[in-house]
């Protein structure tokens, strides 16, 4: 097994990998901000249904995820560590739509799903610190409850 194999093994990236994907994160951000999919006002009319920006954002969002997962299939790509890509789907199950009411009204009530979090942190909207503490206080709950709940 070669250098490269065994940091994947263990977990460990280079500095590089790690710039990367920082870039990709801020790039990601930027796109968020710009595009106001990270503003609780387009949220809030996304969920009253008072305008389609959001659901465009949505539409195409699902539409390069398509057309990437296929080309990353095509091109037999590998993770930033080397692992080969494989996407598996998820059993459906009562508990995904408990779990997916439970993230909506989180998500209409913020006005952030976990990726703009992180970008209204990052323009400067410090009350978005209080949803990301939630969203981790949520994270550590499902992780406490996760055996006892319906799979």
């Amino acid at each position: 097994m070669d250098a490269k194999q065994t940091n994947s093994k263990q977990g460990f990236q280079s500095l590089g990998a790690y710039l990367r994907i920082l870039l990709v994160g801020a790039l990601l951000g930027l796109v968020l901000a710009k595009s106001e999919a990270a503003t609780w006002g387009r949220v809030h009319k996304m969920f009253r249904f008072e305008e389609a920006h959001m659901y465009l954002i949505i539409g195409v969002a699902i539409a390069v995820a398509m057309a990437s997962m296929w080309i990353l299939k095509k091109l037999n790509a590998s993770s930033v560590g080397g692992d080969p890509i494989v996407y598996q789907p998820k059993p459906y199950h009562k508990g995904v739509v408990i779990g997916g009411m439970i993230f909506g009204a989180g998500w209409a009530i913020t006005g952030a799903c976990p990726g703009p979090i992180y970008a209204q942190i990052g323009g400067g909207e410090w009350y978005a610190a209080i949803t990301l503490v939630g969203a981790l206080l949520g994270t550590f709950c499902f992780a406490s409850v996760r055996s006892r709940l319906p799979h």
